[in-house]
């Protein structure tokens, strides 16, 4: 049986990659299939209908209403120009220097992306710090990737992922911050080393790369013609994060503190109200796919954790999960490129499948776990050349994301890498 559930799970992985089904399709399939096979009754306890679908559908709903909150907060930074200003305020400090402005909108992709992930994040920092790179100097595929290792700097930190990897993995946010702090410094020496490396190895290209730019020229938004957010909104990204790594406070109350903090100082009174339903609204679009997302996902982890799945798998798994640290560390580095591509390490795919798996059959602790699915998101947040962030910052900069996958894949494969060894360290 546990062979045939492996079987069923390598047909999910091939249906996405040959997006045969979306991913969220696919997984809930998946779900309904290993429950089947694990020999589980269409009601009841432990049942697809009762356990599988009604159970496991709303499993990860705080992880839903964070990143809800985060993607508000996301389209408040939009409207009000906070991070459109951060940027411009980092170009005009960097003036001719490529370096020093690809440094600067690193640290505003990372302030960024800390409040929100994927496509939203890379267009907040990347719709003027890309051209702005490009026009200094910058090579396209280095602006592109810095945007996208800033976002990987500053996902440690991004709160409705704490939420996600909390709720998934059964574990304290306690638990869950103290890990991102460890892997935070991994992601920071790796962004400044791939600014450093890659603007000097590739030199200076004063070239231009956006065709709609150059074609025609754009008439000022209402953000442009309001002009830059005030100095004191600009603390709008740190604040949710101050308040729950300094003050620990809880993930949802943090969030909305943000969206307080942005309305209060970018908005006048009357028309707080507006803004606040139209961003909301807005933020609810943002949100729509990896909320579908974590639907299936539940519904996953639901079925994994079936007795009889649990039984069937957990002499298989066990045979091939290396206890020794080094093993440990070898082993699952090498298999990082796997998280690439919508594969079977994608914790946002059949990744946390596996990761339900590895709980539930009791090879690893949850901590070991989290360890590995943290070190991976690393790889796949940034060099994944089917994930929405990748996709839009290579295309905007006017490359492919094969050539992001190519000149970033080295520096987050080391950030693994990183991670993983604290994992050992720490947990095994």
């Amino acid at each position: 049986m546990g062979v045939v559930i492996l079987l069923v799970m390598a047909a999910g992985v091939a249906a996405m990659l040959t997006r045969k089904l979306p991913t969220a399709f696919a997984l809930v399939l998946l779900a309904v299939v290993i429950a089947f096979v694990a020999g589980a009754p269409l009601t009841g306890k432990n049942s697809v209908i009762d356990t599988v679908l009604q159970e496991g559908a709303p499993a990860l709903a705080a992880t839903m209403i964070a990143i809800v909150l985060g993607s508000w907060l996301g389209k408040l930074l939009e409207e009000t120009g906070v991070a459109a200003t951060l940027v411009r305020k980092i170009v005009e400090f960097g003036g001719d220097r490529p370096v020093v402005v690809a440094l600067g909108v690193l640290a505003v992709s990372a302030l960024v992306g800390t409040v929100t992930g994927s496509a939203p994040a890379a267009m907040l920092a990347g719709l003027i710090g890309i051209p702005a790179m490009i026009a200094v100097g910058i090579p396209k595929v280095t602006a592109a990737g810095t945007i996208l290792m800033g976002i990987a700097v500053g996902i440690p930190f991004e709160l409705p992922l704490w939420q996600f990897f909390s709720t998934a993995l059964e574990l304290p946010v306690e638990t869950v911050r103290g890990f991102m702090v460890k892997l935070f410094p991994f992601a920071l020496v790796a962004a400044v080393l791939y600014v450093f490396v890659e603007s000097r190895r590739r030199g200076v290209e004063h070239t231009w790369s956006l065709k709609s730019v150059q074609d025609k020229p754009r008439s000022p938004n209402r953000r442009q013609r309001l002009g830059d957010a005030p100095w004191y909104a600009l603390l709008t990204p740190a604040v949710p994060l101050i308040l729950a790594l300094g003050f620990e406070l809880a993930i949802i109350p943090s969030l909305l503190a943000g969206v307080l903090y942005a309305l209060v100082t970018t908005t006048r009174p009357r028309e707080m109200n507006k803004r606040l339903l139209r961003t909301l609204y807005g933020g609810f679009e943002v949100a729509a796919p990896p909320i579908a997302l974590f639907i299936a996902i539940g519904i996953l982890l639901a079925a994994v954790k079936l007795p009889g799945a649990v039984e069937a798998l957990e002499p298989l798994v066990k045979a091939v999960s290396p206890q020794n640290a080094v093993l440990f560390v070898g082993v699952f580095t090498l298999l990082g490129p796997l998280c690439l591509y919508r594969g079977p390490l994608n914790v946002f795919g059949l990744g946390a499948g596996i990761a339900g798996v590895l709980i539930s059959t009791g090879i690893y602790p949850a901590a070991v776990v989290l360890g590995m699915a943290t070190s991976y998101n690393q790889v796949f947040g940034v060099a994944d050349p089917t994930s929405t962030q990748t996709v839009w910052a290579a295309q905007y900069a006017g490359v492919s994301p094969q050539q992001v996958m190519v000149r970033t894949l080295p520096y987050v494969w080391a950030v693994a890498l990183g991670g993983l060894c604290v994992t050992a360290a720490t947990y095994l």
